[in-house]
């Protein structure tokens, strides 16, 4: 005949779901003194994507092949390691670098997907990241697209990314393009 009261399975599940729950408890009051209050911050800067000539910042590292076929380049992907900078010239002082992919991904228009993280170099920020994924439609006189986290002084960061042309070579593709990020973060 069986013993009366809980078995010690279930007496250690019990006990392991209550110091489950506590654990969680001190790691969220843990979690919310650390962070303290939210701020906005505006950055700014230019995006040089060179393709083509010296210093190449973004080379293409796949395509379909079908991608000569469209206009649109359908299908390719590049890898960047582009310059960020203070001013449209190259000259201008380094204040960090866009690192990430683009892939052109629509076949009517000049649409590129980007996933790239602005790996802040200088300043108050050194060290400290801005991740962005979205659409940037190319000929678009402004581009909006979503910054979805961020790592040191912007960890937990959301915003957006707000991107115009400064330039574009039809000849080369190389284009400099100026950027004004919003972000929130703690």
């Amino acid at each position: 005949m069986a013993k009366e009261g809980y078995s010690a399975a279930t007496t250690t599940v019990a006990v392991l779901m209550l110091f489950s729950m506590f654990c969680l408890h001190i790691t969220k009051a843990e979690t919310t003194t650390k962070l303290g209050q939210e701020k906005i911050r505006q950055l700014h800067f230019f995006f040089h994507d060179i393709v083509s000539g010296k210093n190449v910042t973004a080379v293409e590292v796949a395509s379909a092949p079908t991608t000569d076929s469209y206009f649109t380049q359908f299908g390719l992907v590049r890898v960047i390691d582009d310059w960020l900078t203070e001013g449209p010239e190259a000259t201008s002082k380094m204040v960090g670098r866009a690192q990430g992919i683009y892939v052109s991904s629509c076949q009517q228009n000049v649409h590129l997907l980007m996933a790239s993280t602005f790996v802040l170099q200088s300043g108050e920020y050194n060290g400290s990241t801005l991740s962005m994924v979205g659409k940037n439609a190319v000929f678009d006189k402004v581009r909006e697209m979503p910054i979805v986290g961020g790592s040191g002084l912007f960890r937990l960061a959301r915003g957006y990314a707000l991107a115009r042309t400064h330039s574009f070579d039809l000849k080369t593709g190389n284009a400099v393009v100026e950027y004004n990020v919003t972000v929130l973060h703690y």
